[in-house]
């Protein structure tokens, strides 16, 4: 008799090199581990820092192989868990925890991700709103300032506009600053050369416009058309489309470290610019409405009105740009807002 203990696992043992089955069970004596067959004679033995014993992943049967060679088998995981507690050794391992991946995992990460989209779509809008309502003016002076003094370090030259064709987008722009909500006092313009950037205006929330000097050659001789641009800018300043957006990546960032917990200061530096370059960019819906008040401020101001729908005109032409609006768009597609522009003008000038 091997032992007069119990067995404590049941199974099949295999002796060395052989396919051949043996049941049996296994039996702790004394300070060795035993497989036993049913008349209780041991097969194979040893102590148990000469045995090994397979870890536990999920069903998969134990593997108890004995210093010479045989092997027991047996599907009882928790018996062996078990007399491995007993004998202070470790439990289930990684794999086997992976393997026990519980189904209600799977309805928190469902109600986390719910809980987020609740929070983009409603609650980030609102407080947003919020946002911009109780800023005070320095901060969107604060935030232009840094971002004209960053973009002219990195991307941004210095006009090589002459004096006399800047003289005459100024005077353009002055009249329909003039006439703005705000003021002419409320918006300077700054030419650049575009570098990187290329033909191109926007506006930074404080009322800084930034024109390049490639975007003036793209209109040739057409003023008006630039003016016309600005009035856009403009737009998108009364509207406080820029700090909004600046708001919403700010939201969206702690939004996802919230979720993501510690993301790591690398994770958390992307997150910072990425909402930064997309302060720059605005929504389909913020793009239209900046198309109607560029073209209610032109017509305010004795301009021709369809000047932003030359440019869009100048855009397909030129550029080729004939993209149409899509989910994925951040803007109206280009023919879309030309014909929007048209429409409007029609409808204005029937009323």
């Amino acid at each position: 008799m091997a032992s007069d203990n119990l067995a404590f696992a049941l199974g099949e043992w295999h002796p060395p090199g052989s396919s051949r089955s043996v049941t049996s069970g296994l039996v702790e004596a004394g300070d060795r581990l035993v497989a036993s067959d049913e008349t209780g004679a041991e097969l194979a033995g040893g102590s148990l820092s000469t045995i090994d014993i397979s870890a536990r992943v999920g069903r998969v049967p134990r593997r108890v192989t004995f210093p010479d060679g045989s092997l027991f088998e047996t599907d009882d995981n928790e018996a062996i868990d078990r007399f491995l507690s007993r004998k202070g050794r470790a439990g289930a391992g990684i794999v086997h925890r992976l393997e026990r991946f519980h189904p209600r995992l799977i309805a928190f990460v469902a109600a986390t991700i719910l809980l987020g989209t609740l929070i983009y779509r409603y609650a980030l809008p609102a407080l947003v709103e919020v946002a911009v309502v109780v800023t005070p003016p320095i901060l969107p002076r604060i935030m232009s300032a840094t971002t004209l003094e960053t973009m002219d370090r990195t991307l941004l030259g210095e006009s090589k506009l002459d004096e006399a064709r800047r003289g005459r987008i100024v005077d353009g722009f002055r009249r329909i600053a003039s006439v703005s909500a705000a003021g002419r006092v409320a918006y300077t313009l700054n030419f650049r050369e575009g570098g990187p950037i290329g033909p191109n205006a926007f506006a930074l929330p404080d009322g800084t416009l930034i024109l390049t000097d490639e975007l003036v050659e793209l209109a040739g001789d057409d003023t008006e058309m630039i003016v016309g641009v600005l009035a856009h800018e403009i737009g998108h300043v009364e509207h406080k489309h820029s700090l909004r957006q600046i708001y919403r990546a700010a939201g969206v960032a702690a939004l996802i470290m919230l979720i993501a917990g510690d993301i790591g200061s690398g994770a958390e530096d992307v997150l910072v610019e990425g909402g930064g370059l997309l302060a720059l960019s605005y929504s389909r819906a913020a793009e239209a409405e900046a198309d109607r008040h560029s073209v209610e401020l032109m017509m305010k101001a004795g301009l021709d009105p369809t000047a932003i729908a030359r440019f869009f005109e100048l855009l397909e032409a030129k550029l080729d740009d004939h993209s149409e609006t899509s989910i994925f768009s951040t803007h109206p597609g280009t023919p879309e807002r030309h014909k929007a522009i048209l429409d409007l003008i029609a409808e204005l000038r029937k009323g």
